[in-house]
C-alpha cells in the first residue's frame, strides 16, 4: 500500500533535515513510538498504532537505506513483528525536503506492508490513521524546530 503526504514547516532545509535525520529525536516525535536506541545509520524500537477496535505494537528496527546530505532526500526502512502474533509491518519511506518560502516542505512517500489480522483494515483506515498520526507527528517537528529557534 502506498502512501503519500505532504506538510510545511517554519524552519530552513539546513534546520529541518538535521532535525529529521536525527533518528533518536524524530522517531520519539511518531506517535506511540518509543526509540530504545538509535545511532547515525540504524534505529531499535516499538510502536503502537490503533486500527479500528485493535492496538498493535510493533517491535522492530530501521535504517538508512539513502542519505543524501546534499539533496535534503532520504530512504529509511523500517521492519516490526506484531506482539502477541498479530503480524508484521515493514515500510519503505522516501523523505525529500525542499525551500517553501521562509520554511520547509517536506514530501514523505510510503511503501507500507502489513500482514495478520491488522491487514484486514483496508486502504481507507490505513489512510485515516496515517493521516492523523502525520498530523501529531507534524506537530511534534515543529514544536522540536521551534525549540531551537535563534
Amino acid at each position: 500500500m502506498e502512501l503519500e503526504h505532504s506538510f510545511t514547516v517554519p524552519a530552513p532545509p539546513e534546520r529541518t533535515w538535521a532535525l529529521m535525520t536525527d533518528l533518536q529525536t524524530v522517531g520519539g516525535c511518531f506517535p506511540g513510538a518509543t526509540v530504545t536506541e538509535a545511532d547515525e545509520e540504524t534505529f531499535a524500537g516499538n510502536v503502537k498504532v490503533k486500527l479500528g477496535p485493535i492496538a498493535v505494537t510493533y517491535q522492530g528496527t530501521g535504517r538508512f537505506l539513502e542519505r543524501d546530505d546534499e539533496a535534503h532526500r532520504a530512504v529509511v526502512e523500517g521492519t516490526g513483528k506484531g506482539m502477541r502474533g498479530l503480524g508484521n509491518a515493514s515500510a519503505t519511506v522516501t523523505m525529500q525536503l525542499a525551500p517553501d518560502g521562509g520554511g520547509t516542505r517536506v514530501d514523505v512517500g510510503t511503501e507500507l506492508h502489513i500482514t495478520g489480522k491488522p491487514a484486514q483494515f483496508g486502504r481507507g483506515v490505513m489512510q485515516s490513521v496515517s493521516d492523523k498520526l502525520l498530523g501529531q507527528f507534524v506537530a511534534c517537528v515543529e514544536s522540536k524546530l521551534g525549540d531551537d529557534a535563534g
